[in-house]
């Protein structure tokens, strides 16, 4: 027996994972759906006649209404973000849309509001404040902060994400991490290469066949699409696609739906596209090289993923991150970095990223012996790049002599002239520091200096900042003799 319609619209209400209220044009509740009644927890026998505003006592309720906002203009309102209190007076973050009733006659009888509680999105949000870690992805940079919060926020949606940079960034990186804060983390996520391989079987790939198409074709393949059907496909290297074969791809985006190689009806599928490229997409679409149309159809959500020699204070951070695992793997008790080694790891620029970084490290691993891994360790390269005094990092002094003093300062130019571990004695005072020594667990220890938080100490690196770490000038406005002086930077650690 088929139930009637408005039989069929309370299950049609609780089946959605959104809350859902209506209220009437003084704002009492006229129903409310089963995850509104959990988000507030409240009960709809408790709830419906009472005014909304006293049901999620939201933030908003006192000016600023998004409800009222559409009921007084008429307009929906959309992704407002507020807090309520629930029953237990809990404030919960959440997401609301809000939209008039109208009857036939187009007369108001009401509004609907949409809402969705966003705590786990703003806990994460929180926790990723100053953090230097998203997943697997590693950067304290405020390049890489930036992408991290952007990762959080398109997470939330199905738009289309591109993300551009150099090979060995970790663009995959971002694209996983997109897909396992996403509401479709627990569906497939299918990456396919699409540089790797020609059109025909790039066609087969991520299309799929039916038996019959080809020679070979003995059984039916789903192709990629199909794979990640509820979940993320992740096109790699996009920008490699043919033209041909670009009229495809936008087709099956287009439509939501592939037809397999020999197959005449078309499947839908619902996937959330991430693409990435080593290659500048805007660039190749106004040369022609790049349909416009398939270009913003990916491009909806842009993140660019700047390369290591950028943002060179994640350096420390990944050696960090890399080093205990890599320690772990070999079984060797490596828990250090020389100051020289990580001088010149500092200094490299990198061209494969972090890619190569982890290479540098595991190849440092396999040939040390010890529990300190030292220049020798380290590719020829990079151990001719390095300081002259092996055993020794960079240090103030070591650049006034190489320098003149004039030079030394930023409005003189002489930062062209300095390595970048040099550049940042300079500005903070102090070389790079490498990774705290590795606990019996494999997590490294971050410990820090109290001597820096003296006052004394500060005052005095903020003048010798202020004098671009000249000695005698700064000597000279501190009163006090060089070697006077030089003591007490010795003294500091700050020689």
């Amino acid at each position: 027996m088929t139930a009637a319609p408005e039989q069929l619209h309370p299950l049609i209400l609780d089946s959605i994972t959104d809350g859902v209220f209506t209220v009437d044009a003084e704002f009492r509740l006229t129903s409310l759906n089963a995850e509104a009644e959990r988000i507030t927890g409240l009960h709809r026998s408790e709830a419906i006649g009472r005014r909304c505003y006293d049901v999620l006592r939201g933030s908003a309720c006192q000016g600023g209404c998004p409800l009222k906002r559409s009921i007084e203009t008429g307009e929906p309102q959309r992704n407002i973000r507020v807090t309520m209190l629930n029953v237990d007076m809990r404030s919960i973050p959440i997401c609301v849309s809000t939209a008039v009733m109208k009857d036939r006659e187009g007369n108001l009888v009401g509004g609907v509001e949409i809402f969705r509680d966003i705590s786990e999105i703003e806990s994460l949000r929180k926790e990723l404040s100053g953090r230097g870690a998203f997943g697997e992805i590693v950067g304290a940079s405020p390049a890489m902060q930036e992408i991290f919060r952007l990762i959080v926020d398109v997470a939330e949606t199905d738009a289309s994400v591109l993300i551009e940079g150099e090979s060995g960034t970790g663009k995959e990186l971002v694209a996983r991490a997109i897909h396992d804060s996403s509401p479709r983390r627990d569906q497939p996520f299918v990456t396919v290469n699409c540089g790797a391989l020609p059109d025909t079987l790039l066609e087969s790939e991520l299309f799929g066949y039916v038996r019959g198409a080809f020679t070979d074709a003995h059984r039916n393949k789903p192709g990629r699409f199909q794979q990640a059907d509820g979940g993320t496909l992740f096109l790699d290297e996009v920008g490699d696609l043919s033209a041909a074969f670009q009229v495809k791809l936008l087709r099956a985006l287009q439509e939501g739906e592939v037809q397999p190689l020999g197959g005449t009806d078309p499947i839908a599928v619902n996937v959330r596209v991430v693409a990435a490229t080593n290659r500048n997409l805007g660039e190749l679409m106004h040369d022609g090289s790049f349909r416009q149309d398939l270009y913003y159809r990916l491009c909806v959500v842009p993140i660019h993923v700047p390369p290591l020699r950028e943002r060179r204070e994640d350096i420390i951070p990944l050696l960090e991150h890399l080093l205990p695992r890599l320690a772990t793997r070999t079984g060797k008790p490596i828990g250090e970095i020389s100051a020289a080694a990580l001088t010149a790891l500092y200094d490299h620029d990198y061209p494969g990223n972090v890619r190569e970084l982890g290479n540098i490290l595991e190849r440092a691993t396999v040939l040390c012996h010890g529990d300190q891994i030292e220049l020798l360790h380290l590719p020829p390269a990079l151990a001719r790049m390095a300081p002259s005094s092996p055993g020794q990092p960079v240090a103030s002094d070591d650049l006034e002599g190489a320098l003149p003093a004039a030079e030394l300062g930023p409005a003189a130019g002489g930062w062209q002239n300095l390595k970048p571990s040099e550049r940042r004695v300079l500005s903070t005072g102090r070389p790079p520091s490498g990774p705290s020594p590795v606990d019996t667990k494999g997590a490294t220890q971050v410990t820090q200096d109290p001597a820096r938080a003296r006052p004394e100490v500060r005052r005095l690196i903020e003048t010798l900042n202020a004098h671009s770490w000249n000695r005698g000038a700064t000597a000279q406005a501190c009163g006090i003799s060089r070697t006077t002086l030089w003591r007490r930077m010795k003294d500091y650690g700050l020689a």
